[in-house]
Order: structure tokens, then C-alpha cells, then sequence
């Protein structure tokens, strides 16, 4: 299985690189195209490749890791107008630069949102509760396994997603449906954001 990653900024370099680290072969990318990530690839090596934001979606995982108020314009390089067969992990928080100011949601949540923008696919929200540097460090210590949240209305796509983190070594929390999983995974607003906990091994 090939990951596509869309985005290479602090959390997309940092998820791009442990999961490498666990074997996995991903396929990474920006909106400066391969060659501006030559320095990543190299430090992660070999299982790291850089492609276009086009190739990263045609993958069968496709990992969202763009700043919020970018990501309709991702969404709209990858050249798709159909998302069928696909899962897609969305890591954003619905705030960001220049102003950090919270995006309107409408009361839906931040994940409920994107799987608008991206039509027939599986959506799980994962990744977006840890800083970069947490995400990015080695998922296991001496008394447990780093826990990553995820949430999803597709009870086989969480399957996948949680088989994916523990492979990874993290320790993987189902929350269920976006709806109510999605809302406490939120930041702002959700009170599991920040939270960096261990699960005993």
C-alpha cells in the first residue's frame, strides 16, 4: 500500500517520516512541485518519494496536511472531481495564518466539512491533536505507545486507519462517527487537542 501525502509542511514532513520509519511506502508533495522536497527525501531515505500533488492523490490513502485556508486550492490541484475508493486521513484544524482566526463551520465539524470537498471518499480525521515534534518522535517509550485519535463514518476505513497507526508503533483510539468523534478531536474546542498520552504496553 502507497501513502499519498498532500503537503510537506512541518506535520505532513513529520507523519511522512515516521511512516517511513515503520516500513510504509509514501508518496509526498507540495504545491512546489518534487523537486523543492529533495532535502526531505534524503533525510528520510529510502520509502520517501517526491511526486505531485496529482500523483500523491491517486494513491489509495491519501493523507490532507495543508494549512486550512489552503485547502480548497490543494484540493483542486489534485485534479479529482470524484474521490471514490479512496480514503483520506484529514490532519487539518480549521485555523491557521495569517490571522489564526477560527474558520465558520456552520456547527457541522471541521471533518465533516472537508468530506464535502472531497466526494466519495472515506473520510478519517487523525493526526491533528499533536504538535509536530510529538507526532514526529518515536511513537513508543519505556511505559507505553503514543496514542493517536481517529474518528470516520466508515467502520472498514477506521479499521484500515487503526491497522495503519499501530503498524506505525502508535496506539490508535477509535471515537466512532465525525460527528462526535470528529467535535471532541477538534481544535479549537475539543478537549483531547493537546493532549499527549500514553497507552501502557
Amino acid at each position: 500500500m502507497s501513502i499519498g501525502i498532500i503537503g510537506a509542511g512541518a506535520i505532513g514532513a513529520a507523519l511522512a517520516e515516521r511512516l517511513v520509519a515503520a516500513g510504509e511506502n509514501v508518496l509526498i508533495s507540495n504545491s512546489r512541485g518534487p523537486d523543492s522536497l529533495s532535502a526531505l527525501v534524503s533525510a528520510a531515505g529510502p520509502g520517501l518519494t517526491a511526486v505531485t500533488v496529482k500523483e500523491a492523490a491517486q494513491q489509495d490513502v491519501v493523507v490532507l496536511a495543508v494549512p486550512w485556508k489552503r485547502l480548497k486550492d490543494a484540493i483542486a490541484a489534485t485534479g479529482l472531481t470524484g474521490w471514490e475508493g479512496r480514503i483520506v486521513i484529514d490532519t487539518t484544524n480549521p485555523l491557521g495564518p495569517p490571522d489564526f482566526k477560527v474558520a465558520n463551520l456552520g456547527g457541522r465539524t471541521s471533518s465533516e466539512v472537508v468530506a464535502d470537498l472531497v466526494p466519495g471518499a472515506k473520510l478519517v480525521k487523525a493526526f491533528n491533536t499533536l504538535p509536530p515534534h510529538v507526532l514526529g518522535a518515536n511513537p513508543r517509550s519505556g511505559s507505553g505507545r503514543r496514542v493517536i485519535f481517529l474518528s470516520g463514518d466508515d467502520a472498514g476505513a477506521n479499521d484500515r486507519i487503526t491497522r495503519l497507526i499501530e503498524r506505525a508503533g502508535w496506539a490508535a483510539v477509535d471515537l466512532g462517527p465525525l460527528a462526535t468523534g470528529g467535535r471532541l478531536q477538534q481544535f479549537p474546542g475539543g478537549p483531547l487537542p493537546t493532549l499527549s498520552l500514553l497507552k501502557e504496553n
